[in-house]
């Protein structure tokens, strides 16, 4: 695979923020958020996932979570004040927000969408999400991308102790 810099990194970096691009291969069918760490050589801590969900009102939210942990569907429901939310289906991803699963970025979808960093985060000088592709990731600082994507940050994962 030949690596081109994605729409994400362009758009990031056409705006001054320094984001970094690695390449991983695909080849084994792993693409989920713990294998993509792994290859990278990064903390699984580090490596964030990008879920959108669909509320009890029919909205689209975004949710950055570390790889390794769960979306609380209550916690996220109440950090964006509704009723409930579930994980929107993987069908309605692509039309909805231009990305693939396994691709999915919250940087550059279709439309702006409500977004939440999960707070761990902060912990971190970087943190690295999807570039918008499958077999590509960015290392970001997230206080940069929390900035450019309008995002919040608030504890939205499942205790690892439940």
């Amino acid at each position: 695979m030949k690596n081109v810099r994605t729409n994400v990194a362009r758009s990031l970096e056409a705006a001054g923020i320094v984001c970094i691009e690695h390449h991983y291969d695909t080849s084994d069918g792993a693409i989920d958020a713990v294998s993509v760490a792994r290859k990278l050589g990064e903390p699984v801590e580090q490596v964030f996932k990008t879920l959108v969900t669909v509320s009890n009102k029919l909205d689209h939210f975004v949710f950055v979570i570390p790889a390794a942990d769960e979306l609380d569907l209550k916690k996220a429901a109440k950090t964006v004040a509704r009723k409930s939310i579930e994980m929107l289906p993987l069908k309605q991803l692509l039309p909805l927000t231009g990305y693939v699963h396994g691709g999915c970025s919250p940087v550059g979808m279709k439309k702006k969408f409500p977004t939440v960093i999960d707070e761990t985060a902060q912990l971190f000088d970087y943190i690295c999400v999807s570039a918008g592709c499958v077999g590509c990731n960015i290392a970001i600082n997230p206080e940069k991308l929390a900035e450019y994507v309008d995002a919040e940050f608030a504890d939205v994962t499942k205790s690892q102790s439940t």
